[in-house]
């Protein structure tokens, strides 16, 4: 691509702006002075319609693009819904990658997962990892559908010469996250959880109503720990019998990078020349006495974006917890999966490109949340 095309001018289409990721993303572009910013709803343009999406392309100038749209859900919702997992996922980048290239789209940016690695590889997983084992198999489908994903913006680029660029992101959260008790990730998930059951303790049966009617119905599992208000809305029990069930043994490891620096990572991946997103796909390697080094391109094409550090899903539980501010019971649900192990990327890729993380997770959670009342708020003006 002519650098010189990618400037403030530059027409830009942020696939899924409603989502978490695309709001984030749209937001970032926005404040970085891009002024030509193309957005669609879903009622606008399903994506999963290969007819509808060569057709927008054939009509709308599109300069570069970023494909932040996708299916996505925690654990819950990837083994109950695989096939709607793999199949809506694998048709939005067919059709929109297809023809973002038959349109002559000079870049583009496709996010992908932290879950298309191997259950079980090395850890911190550096991007070489990827199809050297077995997946794990509560998201399998959705970790197919975004490797197939990744090697679809390969396979352009080495028949084509296209600029496709793909970057991995980790567990992700922020303002516009899914709260839906069934379908959402751990991270929002708690914050919920947490939440309603400090509502429970001041039986404050008006804000939960309130907060159902916005973030989705309460599971009745859920519902059981919060049981301690009568129609009336008097307390049944004492607070103390308040509990929130947590999935697992907690003992999990995960990685949370707040999504607006996904979104400024992004943007950096985005701009950077061709020459230098492929100078940070180079990797180092001993020549054959063992005395010098080397470096060689890499035959993985894509680069993770994280903060480099994890903890427990338990202490993720204890600083959600801390944060809303919820004194009762924390039960955590054996019988319930935990999912891999342990999720850290290796991010020295992307520490080439100059980039860090900026917001803290103890300070993120504390943005989110108050983001997630106000919201209810703005929900019941």
């Amino acid at each position: 691509m002519n650098e010189t095309l990618l400037n403030k001018n530059t027409s830009i289409f942020i696939a899924g702006h409603r989502g978490m990721v695309g709001s984030a993303i749209l937001r970032c572009l926005s404040a970085a002075g891009f002024s030509r910013l193309i957005t669609r709803t879903r009622e606008e343009l399903d994506l999963t319609d290969q007819a509808a999406v060569r057709r927008f392309f054939e009509s709308v100038k599109v300069e570069c693009l970023v494909l932040a749209a996708a299916r996505v859900g925690g654990i819950y919702a990837n083994n109950t819904f695989p096939a709607e997992f793999i199949y809506q996922n694998l048709m939005i980048q067919a059709n929109v990658i297809q023809a973002a290239y038959l349109a002559g789209v000079k870049r583009l940016v496709f996010l992908g997962s932290s879950c298309i690695y191997p259950k079980y590889t090395s850890q911190p997983m550096k991007e070489t990892a990827l199809l050297s084992g077995v997946l794990e198999p509560t998201n399998e489908p959705y970790a197919v559908a975004k490797i197939a994903g990744i090697k679809l913006c390969e396979a352009y680029n080495r028949q084509y010469d296209a600029d496709y660029r793909s970057i991995m992101p980790t567990n992700l959260y922020g303002p516009n996250d899914n709260f839906d008790l069934l379908n959402s990730h751990v991270l929002p998930a708690m914050i919920r959880k947490f939440h309603l059951a400090k509502l429970a303790i001041a039986a404050d049966r008006e804000a939960i109503a309130a907060d159902e009617a916005l973030y989705g119905p309460i599971p009745q599992d859920i519902r059981a720990g919060l049981q301690i208000i009568d129609q009336n809305g008097h307390p049944q029990a004492e607070s103390g019998r308040v509990e929130v069930r947590l999935w697992g043994s907690g003992n999990s490891r995960r990685e949370f990078l707040h999504v607006d620096d996904l979104a400024d990572a992004c943007l950096r991946i985005l701009t950077l020349p061709q020459a230098e997103f492929s100078q940070i796909l180079t990797e180092p390697v001993k020549s054959e006495n063992g005395a010098r080094q080397k470096t060689v391109s890499s035959p993985v094409s894509f680069v993770n974006i994280g903060t480099g550090e994890d903890l427990t899903i338990r202490h993720l539980a204890e600083m959600v917890r801390s944060v809303v501010g919820f004194n009762g019971r924390v039960i955590w649900d054996r019988s319930q999966p935990d999912g891999t192990p342990r999720k850290l990327l290796d991010v020295t890729r992307l520490k080439r490109t100059g980039w860090m993380p900026s917001i803290a997770l103890e300070q993120g959670i504390k943005d989110v949340y108050g983001w997630y009342q106000r919201n209810v708020n703005r929900d019941q003006t």
